[in-house]
């Protein structure tokens, strides 16, 4: 028996896309997210698709000039799509289609089509739902593939068979994971051995497609869940393969390091409990990505990664460049963390002392509290008493730090004395003393010598350069 659920179509829009079809005669459905999210409570999406039987484009023409105002419609003709943005809320209009694939690209050739057409092509029965927007069936459900039962079961499948679903677009294997991440949801068996037997099928997938995926599953609340996910159906190994070569228990002598990648997952799961800045948990993902070509037995010191702070973050350039991700402010940030990402953790093993807070300090700038933030992700020993100890050691970092910084005002602090006060008062050109001097008085306030005040820096000034040889004027 069909259900009716009105109460889902409520918002006004519809009424007036319900008129605009009548008036051209033509059968519509809104489909997809905006429908599986109704049914699984998660409010009310921003975007929403609606699938005519024709004109996609025409029915968005016609909304239009039933709205109040002026609307404007951005059309697409390549892709046959229109789109209203209203009230906050983006329409997206397209006529119902079928769709064949060759082997070599994921665009494929477009027919029109029926709606069972179109549900046929989507990509998970749980994003074929559709509920009518004619006057006749108004708010009737359309579940062809029983995508009901598998949101209320948990579960990712296709609609068709997954072997052709996942070949013809295999950015489908991306988003399968992404939705299992997002959701919580398990992803049919079939489906996954699907995915593990197509994976290399993602190298004609674009990558800003990719990353898109994956920043998607990194701004869930459980990243762990997609990453496992790509690691075990061996889509990781083609998209970031530093990752994956972080796996794995190596003994010799009866010394063993731990895993680092299930460490990084740890880690990534911790820091996202306590933020949704992605760059930050791009970085506590590659905050460990320098370990594997780093990674030495030494007979004396066990298993040893010197050095691994900062391979990885030269590291991190080249994952961005070969990702087509961002290679600015937010690459240099991420960079930054994961060369840093070791410091605050020798400082909280040791006696924190003043002089290496403010370097810590200094050298961090703006970005201090989001790599303690790091480092706190980064503790994941399930022994209670060493858990707790380094917690407790970090707090006394912070609180450190927050000492320093309302005394000394280190935090990207410049020198109080200019370059070219020390050219002046020594009469000189530009040269390599000026350098000194200013890294001597620099150092000499970080090592808490002198205070970060100008008539301090001043005297330290005249007593270096007179150590150099310099005269005054």
């Amino acid at each position: 028996m069909q259900k009716n659920f009105q109460e889902a179509i409520q918002n006004p829009i519809f009424k007036t896309i319900t008129e605009a079809a009548e008036l051209l005669q033509l059968e519509c459905y809104v489909i997809g997210g905006f429908v599986r999210d109704y049914f699984l409570e998660r409010g009310t999406p921003k975007d929403i698709d609606i699938v005519a039987v024709g004109s996609g484009i025409a029915l968005a023409n016609k909304v239009a000039t039933l709205l109040p105002g002026k609307v404007k419609v951005s059309v697409f003709k390549n892709f046959g799509t229109a789109m209203i943005k209203h009230e906050g809320i983006e329409l997206e209009f397209v006529g119902a289609r079928k769709e064949s694939y060759h082997r070599d690209s994921r665009k494929p050739v477009v027919e029109d089509g029926t709606l069972e057409d179109d549900q046929n092509r989507r990509d998970f029965t749980i994003n074929a739902l559709a509920l009518s927007l004619n006057k006749a069936n108004y708010g009737m459900l359309i579940d062809p593939f029983n995508g009901i039962s598998d949101l209320k079961s948990k579960i990712i499948r296709t609609p068709l068979e997954p072997a052709i679903t996942y070949s013809d677009d295999p950015l489908r294997m991306m988003r399968a994971i992404r939705f299992a991440t997002q959701l919580n949801f398990q992803i049919a068996l079939p489906s996954l051995q699907a995915i593990t037997e197509h994976n290399k099928r993602i190298e004609i997938i674009s990558k800003e497609r990719i990353v898109d995926e994956l920043h998607k599953i990194m701004a869930s609340s459980t990243p762990s869940i997609g990453f496992s996910l790509l690691h075990k159906t061996e889509l990781l190994g083609y998209i970031l393969p530093e990752l994956v070569a972080l796996q794995g228990i190596e003994e010799i002598e009866g010394q063993r390091h731990k895993d680092n990648f299930w460490h990084t997952l740890e880690v990534v799961d911790n820091i996202s409990e306590t933020t949704n800045n992605l760059w930050l948990r791009w970085a506590a993902l590659l905050h460990d990505i320098g370990k594997a070509p780093t990674k030495k037995f030494d007979k004396k010191l066990g298993w040893t990664f010197h050095g691994h702070e900062f391979v990885g973050s030269k590291m991190v350039f080249k994952i961005f460049k070969r990702l087509r991700m961002p290679l600015n402010e937010k690459m240099k940030f991420v960079q930054k963390l994961v060369l840093m990402s070791s410091r605050p953790i020798v400082i909280a093993e040791d006696y924190a002392t003043d002089s290496a807070v403010r370097r810590l300090v200094f050298d961090a700038g703006d970005s201090i509290d989001d790599l303690m933030t790091l480092c706190e992700a980064d503790i994941t020993t399930k022994n209670v008493k060493k858990q707790k100890k380094y917690k407790n050691n970090f707090k006394l970092v912070r609180q450190k730090i927050k000492e320093v910084e309302e005394r000394d005002h280190i935090r990207n602090f410049q020198p109080p004395v200019s370059g070219e006060e020390i050219m002046q008062t020594f009469n000189l050109k530009p040269s390599k003393e000026i350098g000194i001097i200013k890294d001597a008085i620099k150092n000499a306030i970080l090592d808490g010598n002198i205070p970060n005040e100008y008539e301090a820096a001043k005297r330290f000034m005249i007593k270096k350069g007179e150590a150099l040889g310099l005269k005054m004027m």
